[in-house]
């Protein structure tokens, strides 16, 4: 199915700018062709009819939504292997999920960076009046902008959580904090989102309760996740590709937490380093197709590839 065939099924955004570049040779002679360069992996059409593209994950690198320059050999490889591991995970738990069981040729170079996906449409409702998309966040700890909210006096979930929680407070029971989908993620009434989607959010609060138990005994301590959902044609739901994944979460070594160093695990490590270097500000002059020149010393980027090792070797011992 070609792009123009995806557009056609609404399958794919229109916000989202296609390419009319050459991929890599070994894949387009394959018959799969490059239609979207993403921050950090890149999309191609396949043949036949069906609805799905491939997903080829690269080594770049970005923070805060910035495109970089910057690559970390290996990470892409890396980044594959823990989003089939939490596919997996969801799948054991009775979740399906948009990655397929469908492989390329294994004697391709490329293969250990690729994913057969399913096109869905994202899942949607109409919330106070306004259809949105949704990014559904669980949270273990009180930290990030709801611990920045609770000291602003504000209450953007409808939580009513007490005013003098500390930061790193842990709740008795994960707390759901949804956001809209988009440009800038806008918060949603937890209660709303739940009264629309219950089924939805239960599965999902028991998946991320679970995986919580099973990453702790294996040395992580799970902050946060973050689940997007999408719609088949015939109406049944299932998640994305970063699935319980560094991009998708907070992972920090259980035993770095408990002696009080909250340093997650992912990218954690460059956005601290991009705050010091100032990227907010200086990507403010990008033009459309350009990339942030940042200088990143190799002492950081082994500190990002090490972490995300140490969470596949957690998570798959």
């Amino acid at each position: 199915m070609n792009i123009e065939e995806i557009k056609e099924l609404n399958l794919w955004p229109n916000n989202k700018k296609t390419t009319t570049n050459k991929g890599l040779d070994e894949l387009e002679n394959s018959g799969y062709k490059l239609f979207y360069i993403g921050k950090n992996a890149d999309l191609y059409t396949t043949s036949g009819k069906e609805a799905k593209i491939l997903l080829v994950r690269s080594d770049r690198t970005s923070v805060f939504d910035i495109p970089l320059n910057l690559e970390i050999e290996g990470k892409g490889i890396i980044q594959t292997s823990i989003s089939n591991f939490g596919a997996k995970f969801a799948n054991n738990f009775g979740i399906k999920t948009a990655i397929l069981d469908e492989k390329v040729d294994s004697n391709l170079k490329v293969f250990p960076r690729c994913q057969m996906m399913e096109l869905c449409k994202p899942l949607e409702a109409t919330i106070d009046g306004e259809l949105v998309q949704f990014e559904l966040i669980f949270r273990n700890y009180l930290t990030g902008s709801l611990f920045q909210a609770l000291q602003d006096n504000l209450d953007p979930y409808g939580l009513n959580l007490p005013k003098d929680l500390k930061e790193w407070h842990k709740f008795d029971n994960a707390i759901f904090t949804p956001t809209t989908k988009g440009l800038k993620d806008e918060p949603l009434k937890s209660a709303d989102v739940r009264e629309v989607f219950p089924e939805i959010i239960e599965k999902l609060e028991n998946l991320f309760k679970s995986f919580t138990k099973f990453a702790e005994e294996r040395g992580i301590i799970v902050v946060d996740t973050k689940f997007e959902v999408f719609v088949e044609e015939d109406g049944t739901w299932v998640l994305g590709d970063e699935i319980l994944t560094p991009e998708s979460s907070r992972f920090i070594p259980k035993e770095e937490f408990l002696k009080g160093n909250f340093v997650s695990m992912d990218k954690q490590i460059l956005r601290d380093f991009g705050k010091k270097e100032n990227w907010k500000e200086q990507s403010k002059s990008l033009k459309a197709g350009e990339k942030l020149e940042v200088n990143v010393p190799q002492e950081i980027k082994d500190k990002i590839l090490n972490g995300y090792k140490t969470i596949l070797e957690r998570l798959s011992k």
